[in-house]
């Protein structure tokens, strides 16, 4: 396999040490540190959050605020307001990046692959058309075009001017 060097992410790899004790959902909820941590809105329930780990730009995960693996476990007015977010937030990605679609979903569960399976989360990850090329086939190597910063930065300028 080849590699591609970007010494930068090495402050993501270390930020996210897994900790089984605390779930990286929470915490940074907690900390209150919207920018450091990327989260681009809140809500009364929920949450969206820029992946720090995307598979492609503008990959985003819309959460409850509530620590909860399973979307039975949701009252109706978390359920209602997760989707309404994830809404709000594809209509962003919409004005911002104007991708071709979009893939949507949730890994419920470790079996199913999810790298958190106690906070559910649902992904939103934009397309374009080619953003699947002969990098990651031959190369063996996902190029992300953009950084979370200037990303994040754009969202949150968007979102205040809607």
């Amino acid at each position: 396999m080849k590699h591609l060097w970007a010494p930068w992410r090495m402050g993501y790899i270390t930020k996210t040490k897994r900790n089984k004790d605390i779930c990286v959902f929470c915490k940074i909820l907690q900390e209150k540190k919207d920018a450091k941590n990327y989260i681009v809105i809140r809500k009364r329930h929920s949450f969206a959050v820029l992946n720090i780990f995307p598979y492609n730009n503008g990959h985003l995960l819309v959460l409850p605020y509530r620590h909860v693996s399973d979307l039975s476990q949701l009252r109706p007015e978390e359920k209602q307001e997760l989707f309404d977010l994830l809404e709000e937030i594809k209509a962003l990605l919409d004005k911002v990046l104007k991708p071709g679609g979009y893939n949507i979903g949730m890994n419920l569960g470790k079996m199913s692959g999810a790298g958190f399976p106690g906070h559910l989360h649902i992904h939103i990850v934009p397309r374009w058309q080619g953003d699947v090329n002969f990098m990651p086939v031959i190369g063996q190597t996902k190029v992300i075009s953009q950084s979370l910063k200037e990303l994040y930065r754009l969202l949150i300028h968007a979102h205040k001017t809607r």
